[in-house]
């Protein structure tokens, strides 16, 4: 049985991407075997097609970090035929063929059976953005970051782990702060739940000062680089930052002051390999307590393989907002 897919591809110094029908015998070994019905388009994707992109490990690849489907095939006892199920990061898509195909074909011990009210579209809206913004969320509430220390600002907020976290801050009763780059998105992150928004500029500004006003509780940080730095100085008491991106750089400069004076705390926020448990238990709360409002507002861009290529492009251009979403079925 043939099936499309988007491949990448290198030999030698030539780069390729495109659409390409492969067999079923070109899947690899797995104990579950998945319908693709859904997909969503990722920084990292694009970064997959782009030939300095330096994230794929083998070649050729199908990249794409995030699958939702239902079960076709499965050796594992844990699946059945026809379950919804969802995969995030592990190595699909870098390593590991993965969610811009209609099939798949993982291991078991990397598949999330979908929490009932939660569809195969609804997962990919979230997809690994999102639960990156969940673990974020999770995180700040771990280390004492409560609606009553005070405001939450989310950095890069437009994007798909920014906007999903504005929105699930907003649902818990944070008062969220959002910055962003683009001034005609500002009343997005409003009707996200944000009741302020920052320039990147002004996030991002240097100073020579080791510490500034306090004026944040938290923050998800998904930018980085000035940003996290200028984060740090202006942290509240105990504050914490959860940082999960380095599109605004991968290096900043900064003091031991607010960590010994303030007790900020920076946290690392990792969501390719998070413990399957503990994958699956967020997986929960994204379908509950952590669901975004308006979640599938929040889809900006929705194609399919044969629209693919232009999404990729775009992403790495920082021309979308939310969330990009491929359909397979």
């Amino acid at each position: 049985m043939g099936y499309r897919a988007f491949v990448v591809n290198r030999t030698g110094d030539e780069f390729t991407a495109g659409l390409t029908t492969l067999a079923e015998s070109d899947l690899p070994p797995g104990d579950v075997t998945i319908r693709v019905e859904w997909s969503s388009v990722n920084y990292k994707d694009g970064l997959a097609a782009t030939p300095g992109g330096r994230v794929v490990r083998a070649f050729p690849m199908v990249p794409g970090v995030d699958l939702a489907g239902t079960v076709l095939e499965s050796a594992d006892a844990r699946f059945t035929k026809g379950q919804p199920v969802t995969v995030t990061g592990y190595d699909v898509g870098i390593a590991h063929p993965g969610g811009f195909a209609e099939l798949a074909r993982v291991p078991g011990d990397w598949v999330c059976a979908l929490p009932e009210g939660l569809t195969t579209k609804e997962a990919m809206a979230v997809g690994t953005a999102g639960l990156t913004s969940a673990i974020s969320v999770e995180a700040l509430a771990d280390h004492g970051v409560t609606p009553e220390k005070g405001t939450v600002i989310v950095t890069g907020a437009t994007g798909g782990v920014g906007s999903t976290a504005v929105s699930m801050l907003a649902g818990l009763g944070y008062t969220v702060a959002g910055s962003t780059g683009k001034e005609s998105e500002h009343q997005f992150l409003r009707d996200l739940g944000a009741t302020e928004v920052l320039s990147r500029e002004e996030v991002s500004a240097e100073s020579a000062r080791p510490m500034e006003t306090q004026r944040w509780a938290g923050a998800v940080d998904a930018v980085g680089g000035a940003t996290t730095a200028y984060l740090i100085r202006t942290m509240k008491f105990g504050g914490a930052i959860a940082l999960s991106g380095n599109t605004g750089g991968t290096t900043f400069s900064t003091t031991v002051f607010p960590f010994i004076l303030r007790g900020v705390n920076l946290l690392g926020i990792e969501s390719v390999m998070y413990p399957i448990e503990q994958r699956r238990r967020i997986w929960q709360r994204i379908a509950t307590d952590l669901r975004p409002a308006g979640l599938m507002d929040q889809i900006a861009v929705q194609t399919d393989l044969d629209g693919l290529a232009d999404v990729l492009a775009r992403i790495v251009k920082g021309q979308t907002r939310g969330r990009a979403l491929v359909r397979l079925a």
